[in-house]
């Protein structure tokens, strides 16, 4: 794995650490700022493997994996014996990065060990995963990238706490390197520290003193205010060095993405595209935000936020268009809004599939504009012309109604 930052946005304290990057790893060329796609056992939820193809490439060939999802079946040692989850699942050309990030809190850790592992809630029940059996699985599964285990804390927890989550994560993250094959090599050092910002200072210039190739922020999204996330950002990316890779968790929203690119982050994992598929939403705002004034004001406004329709909803019932116009995406050249509103309300699965698809290559259509915003020094004007877009619709749908 390399990484190299090619266009970095000065000035400002909006957006002036955003940067644009390169990262080569197994044979692809994948830029930066990037989305990894979530998966439930490797794979999207909706979108079965022969159906990846349909996506843009190389934006959806990064696909975040959790461990924890492979705790109970198979076995790592069946995993292993197959060659890992490339082979498995028939991934060859895809990226996996394993992250643990569904971890909530940690189990109280006992006097008479330093080994306890973190706390995942699972199928089966709330279990321990210690440093070694995260090891055994990452060794397993084989990934492109991984990073160690964390021990993620809400945002309301107290500053004490805050100081057991680093100090666990840095010796956990010592344990991981101390087993990994090639330690360091592809290992993503975790950062956490809760709404502490001087534990998450703290955590992050250990870190960075560590043998990693890129950093993995977690405990973001859990109860943290937005004016406390972009202090928090900024404080960990202040401590980094800037030609390493920066992957966070949990910022899901455009605007969410938009607060993490103008950190300075490079990768992000999201379930914000699984969770609009199953509630029947599709994406519909501009991707060419940067060569319109304001954006549309047609939209219906049924249940949506401007960035979104509901399908569901009956208006939709005779409605011959697209999804979004001239939009490149399968479902759109080849269904209707129509078509899709009445798979959904027959409860029939390929309404989810063709969403997904629909709402995946939008969403990486997003990401593929703002990396355009940040190589063309235009990355201010790009977030501040989405957040007064999908203002001013907010503002319509509010006087219309």
């Amino acid at each position: 794995m390399r990484f190299a930052v090619t266009k970095a946005c000065g000035g400002g304290s909006s957006g002036g650490k955003a940067r644009a990057g390169v990262l080569y790893i197994a044979g692809a060329v994948i830029e930066t700022p990037s989305l990894l796609l979530s998966t439930r056992k490797g794979l999207p939820a909706f979108v079965p493997r022969d159906l990846l193809s349909a996506l843009p490439s190389p934006g959806s060939h990064l696909l975040h994996v959790s461990p924890i999802h492979f705790m109970e079946c198979p076995a790592s040692e069946t995993i292993s014996n197959i060659g890992g989850l490339h082979q498995m699942l028939g991934l060859q050309q895809h990226i996996l990065v394993a992250a643990a990030s569904d971890s909530v809190e940690s189990l109280p850790e006992s006097e008479s060990t330093n080994k306890l592992g973190a706390s995942f809630e699972t199928p089966c029940g709330r279990l321990l995963v210690k440093p070694a059996k995260y090891m055994e699985m990452i060794s397993s599964m084989k990934p492109n990238m991984w990073a160690s285990l964390a021990d993620e804390v809400p945002a309301w927890v107290p500053e004490k706490r805050n100081a057991t989550s680093v100090d666990r994560t840095l010796r956990w993250l010592d344990d991981c390197l101390a087993m990994g094959m090639k330690a360091g090599i592809d290992t993503l050092g975790a950062i956490v520290g809760g709404s502490s910002i001087e534990e998450r200072k703290r955590c992050a210039k250990e870190v960075s003193r560590r043998n990693v190739s890129g950093y993995w922020i977690g405990g973001f999204g859990l109860g943290e205010s937005s004016e406390e996330r972009s202090d928090l950002l900024n404080a960990v990316t202040d401590c980094l060095p800037e030609e390493k890779l920066r992957f966070v968790s949990r910022l899901s929203l455009p605007e969410e993405v938009l607060q993490g690119v103008a950190a300075g982050i490079d990768l992000f994992d999201s379930t914000y595209i699984y969770h609009l598929t199953l509630g029947g939403l599709a994406l519909v705002f501009p991707l060419d935000i940067l060569e319109r004034d304001s954006w549309d004001s047609h939209l219906h406004y049924d249940g949506g936020d401007c960035t979104k329709i509901n399908l569901r909803a009956t208006i939709y019932m005779k409605d011959t268009s697209p999804i979004v116009d001239n939009c490149s995406c399968f479902t759109c050249q080849n269904h209707t809004r129509a078509y899709i509103n009445h798979l959904l309300n027959v409860h029939e699965m390929l309404a989810q599939i063709l969403l997904e698809i629909h709402n995946t290559h939008h969403y990486l259509g997003f990401f593929h504009s703002l990396r355009e915003a940040i190589k063309g020094g235009k990355f201010q004007v790009f977030r501040q012309q989405f957040i007064d877009g999908r203002r001013s619709l907010l503002t319509t749908a509010v006087a219309c109604s």
